[in-house]
């Protein structure tokens, strides 16, 4: 039995606000609830809900930039920076620049839809 696993078709997240999901490896992909990996692509203008996830986020921007508010606190990172947002922290993401953003994020546990906690 070979011990990795090769990546080839990741689960596509279906997304209404033209943002692309493609989630390589976690909940949704192959059940693992330890970690998520996805590529990301925010394009201009995209933006979230605020959130407090009950998973810790890491954030590498790849290419153009994102900009967070943690706790009250605007954050614009570019590419080639990262972040770590902690579990139970407020967050909100965003994409308000004219480029799209794209970016790897990382969450532990395995990011899932019961434990981000959006607000409405």
């Amino acid at each position: 039995m070979k011990k990795y696993k090769i990546q080839n078709t990741p689960f596509v997240v279906p997304t209404s606000d033209g943002k692309l999901i493609e989630e390589h490896f976690g909940h949704a992909t192959d059940g693992n609830k330890a970690i998520s990996i996805a590529h990301m692509i925010a394009p201009a203008g995209w933006s979230e809900p605020f959130q407090t996830p009950e998973f810790d986020e890491y954030t590498y921007i790849i290419s153009g930039k994102k900009q967070f508010i943690i706790e009250g606190e605007e954050i614009i990172l570019e590419a080639g920076q990262s972040i770590k947002i902690e579990r139970n922290t407020a967050v909100q993401y965003s994409n308000p620049f004219t480029i799209a953003c794209e970016y790897i994020a990382i969450c532990t546990p395995a990011f899932s839809m019961d434990k981000v906690n959006r607000e409405v």
